[in-house]
């Protein structure tokens, strides 16, 4: 009797079309499911986080058992469950008499190494759910002297037809982003993402998640994600009908009492797999002929997911498993309490990781622009930052996270992604949300105790790194205004920011 293989399905892996999947011989193998220590605690996953994954992975597994599929799957306080996912793989290859693995590749360069050194034969197949492979993205990065997403985003365009009319985009533009980039106002009327009451299947997995992690940073409760591919298709038509028309306005912004604004909060349901890309974004594109929809937030939409996530996993799988620890601007200090709900004045901090903590989400504005920027102007150590984005949010995986983290937000691939580092001053934030008229500092004020402290640590930052930027041309005016003012005010706003910084890695709240 021929062997049966052991199909290993991931908990971000969550969809009928997976390659391993496709490659399942129904009456021969065993589909491997398994809930692990090791994975809850990589990190200190949000609490959130490792219910929906939970969650989600337990009702995947039961819609393959009605297919006919045989799962073996294993519950995280299953007495026999192993305390690592090589580990459950070779208890269930004893128990079935298995020698073969076969799995689609993880997204993390961790689990991928330690699957590949199971002593079985290991199929990897490729994750083929992403539009762009990763040859093929390699090939695009041989051709080019610098690395733009843009230009990788117009290609996607044209490969996956979307928004085009014939060999030109759709409206005589690439790109919409100018008219994306406004403030919001309060609205009492602005539609709600739409929430899922648990069942007594995620009631189950949240009172193990209350019960085996009752210390990791965020609360479990409310929990009202998405966990099934139905649940997925209803958040995502809500969010075409109600949240697209106007996305492409408030894309951008940053509201205390409003965390939600236009964003579809679709990220997670894409990540795991209970959708697809492409699905979401031909419901997307759509909606502008149709009338329903506006072109700039339909384009603005569509580019975070073909252009930026399908950028975000090229360079991942391009730079391999040291990325994490690239560091181009040598910053070594730990990470701030206040990312740990530690005190603070600043508004915009306590806001978003308070945000954070409560629902593990924040938009990609409030990530870059004020979690991630105020740890690159303070020098933080990359990898701590990493590990923190991977810890707190819903949609965090490291093929997505590690790019917008090493990449994009702490520049410490050294321009490999982007030609600048993302930093600004306080105004940025003032200009974009409303966060600065709820604070303790004065977003005005450039020096003195009540000053922004983004405005010292913009400049600080720009003065200490000043070898390496002050000829880009991006920042060149910057250093010109720099350059421009009075030698007793550079000196009080370099010794307060030096102040600033040596409290704030003392542990003392700022």
């Amino acid at each position: 009797m021929t062997k049966p293989r052991l199909i290993l399905v991931l908990g971000d892996q969550l969809t009928d079309s997976l390659a391993s999947l496709r490659q399942a011989d129904v009456a021969r193998d065993v589909i491997v499911m398994a809930e692990v220590m090791a994975e809850s605690t990589a990190v200190p996953h949000h609490p959130q986080k490792i219910a929906l994954v939970l969650t989600a992975m337990r009702k995947f597994a039961k819609h393959l058992t009605a297919q006919g599929c045989r799962v073996a799957y294993s519950k995280l306080d299953d007495p026999e469950t192993g305390p690592s996912l090589p580990a459950e793989v070779l208890r269930r290859a004893a128990e079935f008499g298995a020698d073969r693995l076969i799995v689609t590749t993880p997204g993390d360069w961790r689990l991928l190494q330690a699957l590949e050194a199971v002593p079985l034969t290991v199929t990897m197949l490729p994750d083929d759910r992403f539009l762009c492979p990763p040859e093929t993205f390699t090939a695009w990065v041989n051709e080019r002297k610098q690395l733009r997403m843009e230009w990788f985003y117009r290609d996607m365009r044209r490969r996956t037809g979307l928004l085009m009319d014939g060999d030109q985009p759709v409206g005589g533009q690439w790109n919409f982003d100018p008219e994306n980039r406004k403030a919001a106002k309060p609205d009492l009327l602005r539609p709600k993402p739409l929430r899922f009451e648990p069942d007594a299947e995620t009631e189950a997995v949240l009172e193990l998640v209350e019960q085996r992690f009752p210390k990791h940073f965020g609360k479990l409760r409310p929990f009202h994600w998405p966990t099934d591919r139905a649940q997925a298709l209803e958040a995502l038509d809500h969010f075409i009908k109600h949240g697209l028309p106007r996305f492409g306005d408030e894309q951008d912004a940053m509201l205390c009492d409003d965390p939600f604004l236009s964003h579809s909060l679709l990220s997670s349901c894409i990540n795991l797999g209970l959708l697809s890309p492409l699905e979401v974004c031909q419901r997307a594109e759509a909606e502008y002929p149709a009338g329903r929809a506006p072109l700039n937030a339909v384009e603005g939409f569509i580019r975070q997911i073909i252009g930026w996530r399908e950028y975000m996993r090229g360079i991942w799988a391009l730079n391999g498993p040291d990325y994490p620890t690239w560091n181009a601007l040598n910053h070594k200090a730990p990470l701030p309490w206040v990312y740990w709900g530690g005190e603070t004045k600043m508004a915009c901090m306590k806001a978003t990781v308070a945000q954070t903590r409560d629902l593990a989400y924040a938009h990609h504005i409030q990530r870059l622009m004020v979690t991630g920027n105020f740890a690159l102007l303070a020098g933080i150590e990359p990898i701590l930052v990493h590990e923190w984005y991977l810890a707190v949010y819903i949609d965090a995986f490291e093929w997505v996270e590690a790019p917008n983290t090493i990449g994009m937000s702490q520049f410490a691939c050294g321009g490999q992604l982007g030609s600048k580092p993302y930093v600004s001053s306080g105004a940025y934030i003032d200009r974009m949300s409303d966060y600065c008229g709820h604070c303790a500092y004065n977003v005005k004020d450039r020096t003195g105790p009540d000053a922004c402290p983004f405005n010292l640590l913009y400049w600080h930052f720009l003065d200490r790194h000043r070898d390496r930027f002050e000829k880009n041309p991006r920042m060149a005016q910057m250093y010109h205004t720099w350059d421009k003012m009075a030698d007793t005010h550079r000196e009080t706003v370099l010794r307060e920011a030096n102040d600033l910084l040596a409290s704030l890695h003392s542990g003392a709240p700022i």
